[in-house]
């Protein structure tokens, strides 16, 4: 054998031994990086429950500054990767998205990704305007309160419905709904008024019916019987005595309209200068039900009216003990007694308007 070949023959075994070395090495490295994307996909990435909401303006970049600033996931690299990878940017959708603490980040782009947002529970109640109305509920969803608000000055949509401007607040029945974050406000309507349809079923329609009331009315009585009483064991008793003086024809002369009329709730003691006032609201002026309800009034209110107690009180009067409970009357004189009694312990606490 010759030198050279010799030589080639010593060669061959060397490079034949760095080869394997190379792939053995980039074997492992590929191995190491498959191993890094998978934990990048599939381990723990979320620390702490968190609520994320994603607006239409957000991006990829938003998201991830959110999420980094929170400090709400454990390796920020996994989420930007595995959301370039199931391409997330091609198909964001606006929500609000809980997060859950342990998720993966697989779990969480493709949450995110295929618009799982979580719902929310909206509950509105001891609500007299619909300022405050708006107020409530836009802190729930992403409709601002001045969207809101517009509902109620857009006539064509609140005739559609078969309401008046006035009684438009009957169709808001407070309890507790379980919506999206991305509700609008016509969306909000939209379910308030199927809510209202699904509440007035043909008993309570029928119930309404047979005392000579529509569902509106009831609602606005409601309101009234309401605002009188903080008691519920006087909701039916309260009902009952508005029942009574509707029938006979007598005036409601209900305070509360009064005050409502006014626009001033913080009224202790109503005065004949507040019973002056010229308002369809003011029922010492005028006699039957104000045009609409002076408050949204709770459900329990609303079946105490249609289940009113059937009794001979025609007036009432707020007991002298300030317990919240009040005196009731079948007879004027009676009424006076009680009256009398009433203003005497305002008048013995300096209370005088």
């Amino acid at each position: 054998m010759s030198i050279d070949q010799k030589s080639r023959a010593m060669t061959f075994p060397r490079i034949g031994k760095f080869i394997i070395i190379f792939f053995a090495i980039a074997f492992i490295l590929v191995g190491a990086r498959a191993y890094q994307l998978y934990r990048y996909v599939f381990d723990e990435n979320v620390k702490n429950d968190y609520i994320i909401l994603v607006t239409e303006e957000d991006d990829i970049k938003s998201i991830s500054e959110k999420l980094e600033t929170n400090e709400v996931l454990i390796n920020m690299k996994a989420f930007k990767w595995v959301a370039k990878k199931k391409k997330y940017a091609d198909f964001m959708r606006p929500g609000r998205y809980e997060l859950k603490k342990g998720m993966t980040t697989n779990e969480l782009v493709n949450m995110l990704r295929s618009g799982a947002q979580s719902p929310v529970n909206i509950t509105f109640n001891n609500v007299r305007f619909k300022e405050e109305l708006a107020g409530k509920v836009s802190k729930y969803i992403k409709a601002d309160s001045t969207s809101i608000l517009q509902l109620f000055s857009d006539e064509q949509q609140i005739a559609d419905w078969g309401f008046t401007e006035e009684n438009f607040r009957t169709m808001f029945i407070p309890n507790t709904y379980e919506m999206y974050w991305t509700t609008s406000a016509e969306e909000f309507a939209q379910r308030m008024k199927t809510e209202y349809d699904r509440f007035w079923n043909d008993t309570r329609t029928k119930q309404a019916a047979k005392m000579g009331l529509t569902p509106q009315q009831v609602v606005t009585l409601a309101s009234i019987v309401q605002s009188e009483t903080i008691k519920p064991d006087e909701l039916k008793t309260v009902a009952g005595l508005y029942i009574n003086r509707l029938n006979k024809g007598i005036a409601l002369q209900a305070d509360p309209t009064v005050k409502y009329a006014v626009g001033d709730y913080s009224i202790k003691r109503v005065l004949n200068k507040h019973l002056e006032i010229d308002s369809p609201y003011n029922t010492y002026k005028y006699a039957g039900l104000p045009p609409g309800p002076i408050c949204f009034p709770e459900i329990t209110s609303i079946d105490a009216v249609l289940n009113y107690e059937d009794h001979n009180y025609l007036y009432m009067c707020a007991r002298e003990d300030f317990s919240g409970y009040h005196n009731f009357a079948k007879t004027l004189s009676q009424h006076n007694r009680n009256a009398k009694k009433y203003r005497d312990a305002l008048n013995s606490r300096r209370i005088f308007k």
